[in-house]
């Protein structure tokens, strides 16, 4: 035994030296005091389009027009269809460093890339660089300063401190809306949406005649309101109550009496069928279009697929339905105050053991925000770009007066979209951010699709049982701390310290057992 213990111990402390020798990670980058020209560089991009060949047109042209500016930076794309596809292969790349060298992602997904030693770059220092930095004397293009880019987006981009990316595109929640059908109800849109106005109109719209068709569009079918993002529901639902949701010290306020309300008057509407979701019922965008639905809420990024005539419909031309659109602000709780929650993608630049490989994806990560790219890449979508910059230039000002124009560039909705959260960016929140709180996002949405899930198919929602379903799902502590920040860095230990800590647990079983069987020994030669 004792033979054995040394053998273990003798192999611990190996175990020790390799463990600490790779939870050193990577070296924390160092900026190089000028960018070398001489060399080639091959990056890779990484970036989310929702199956629009738009999009995918300028990320193209992009690369080809930063690769003209420096030639020696070749720029590899490669394309995703969810930001969540991205997120799962960061995260299995990070154990082989194989990580891209920029990234589109959002700060929830970043800050469980921090788990890993000096994964991603702090860019707090090449912001303020003179020659490479942002309005940076040495870049060959024009790209934006530091104070050209809009607070509120940049602030989105700050973790512990520091700002680890930058904003990319920025776009908010809109309802989207059958005028036609809630006036032909006998009601008159007010001037902002009120969830009781919500609830009041669709309970009202379930209204049938003697076949069992709805009154109001002659149909079998219709869900009066739709939700694409049920976890953007019950954080914006929170905001506007001013109830917690979770702090930036990762303490998860979501399971608290206003919650328990949001949930009670979302099953009330389920039951009655006024009410569902995206994952329940498919795509708003596709019942609004087929006079199915009243408000179709979901994000101003996807205004190009709302209304009879959008560029992007996705169901039969027969099954469209003529109404009039209108595109509005989320419900709110309190119309003088109100609160909607900003959203969309931002981008990182990971390290590298070569500073200059880095800084090459740096120079790359800012061209994303030159005018025309930004500007471009808005006309896709509800989008706005992220700097002033854009968003005063003549180019950009003259897309917005022309709304109505034609149903493809100048589609109306879709600058309405973009004018709503250019008109109501002081009204926009983001939420903490921490290690594990994409976990606490995804657990607020689940807390809404189960209550529905469960009342449409005749059940009653336990809220005590929801909850304790919910957290153990996402690994959630209901008593406040996120237990998923530590188990993400537990497993973001490196392979050999981890095999030395299971090691050293067993070693101390053993010694205790050893000792243990020793002491019973002594006894029994006693009594002998």
């Amino acid at each position: 035994m004792k033979r054995f213990i040394g053998a273990v111990l003798l192999l611990c402390t190996l175990c020790g030296l390799c463990g600490c020798h790779g939870s050193e990670g990577m070296m924390p980058f160092s900026m190089p005091s000028e960018f070398d020209t001489d060399r080639q560089y091959e990056i890779t991009f990484w970036a989310k389009n929702d199956n629009n060949q738009n999009q995918v047109a300028i990320y193209r042209q992009t690369i080809t027009d930063f690769e003209a500016l420096y030639p020696n930076i070749k720029v590899n794309l490669r394309l995703y269809v969810n930001y969540g596809d991205i997120y799962n292969d960061v995260i299995t790349n990070i154990a082989t460093d194989t990580t891209p060298n920029v990234c589109i992602t959002y700060p929830d997904h970043i800050a469980t890339y921090l788990s890993g030693d000096n994964t991603v770059v702090p860019l707090d220092g090449l912001f303020a660089n003179e020659q490479y930095g942002l309005g940076g004397s040495q870049l060959r293009f024009d790209g934006p300063t530091r104070d050209e880019l809009v607070p509120q987006f940049l602030e989105e981009c700050k973790l512990d401190g520091k700002y680890y990316a930058l904003p990319y595109m920025r776009s908010t929640e809109a309802c989207y809306v059958n005028k036609t059908y809630v006036e032909k109800l006998g009601f008159t849109l007010p001037e902002t949406l009120t969830w009781d106005f919500i609830w009041e109109v669709s309970e009202a719209a379930m209204a049938k005649d003697a076949d069992g068709r709805f009154l109001v569009n002659g149909q079998n079918v219709l869900i009066p309101c739709i939700y694409k993002s049920t976890d953007n529901m019950m954080i914006q639902m929170l905001e506007q109550k001013g109830a917690g949701y979770s702090t930036n010290e990762g303490d998860i306020l979501l399971f608290n009496d206003t919650t328990t309300q949001i949930l009670e008057t979302v099953a009330q509407h389920a039951k009655t069928r006024a009410f569902s979701t995206f994952k329940i019922s498919s795509y708003p965008a596709n019942f609004l279009n087929a006079g199915q639905c009243i408000f179709a809420i979901d994000s101003t990024a996807g205004a190009t697929w709302m209304g009879s005539d959008a560029p992007l419909i996705d169901i039969a031309e027969e099954k469209l339905v003529d109404f009039e659109l209108e595109v509005m602000t989320v419900p709110q709780f309190d119309t003088d105050n109100p609160k909607m929650i900003s959203q969309g993608p931002s981008v990182c630049v990971f390290n590298k053991e070569d500073p200059q490989e880095v800084l090459a994806s740096w120079l790359f990560t800012q061209y994303l925000l030159t005018n025309d790219v930004q500007i471009a890449y808005s006309q896709t979508e509800g989008y706005v770009p992220v700097t002033s910059k854009a968003q005063n230039s003549t180019q950009y000002q003259d897309y917005l007066s022309r709304a109505g124009e034609d149903n493809q560039l100048y589609y109306s909705a879709k600058i309405q979209a973009a004018q709503l959260l250019l008109e109501n960016t002081e009204h926009t929140f983001t939420t903490a951010v921490f290690n594990g709180s994409a976990s606490v996002r995804n657990a607020a949405g689940q807390l809404i699709e189960s209550a529905v899930k469960t009342i449409r198919r005749g059940g009653t929602v336990d809220i005590t049982q929801l909850y304790l379903e919910t957290s153990s799902l996402y690994r959630l502590d209901q008593g406040g701390r996120n237990l998923v920040a530590g188990k993400a860095e537990l497993s973001g230990l490196p392979t050999a310290s981890i095999v030395l800590l299971a090691a050293l647990a067993g070693i101390w079983l053993i010694m205790g057992f050893y000792l243990v069987a020793g002491t019973i020994k002594k006894k029994k030669q006693k009594i002998r």
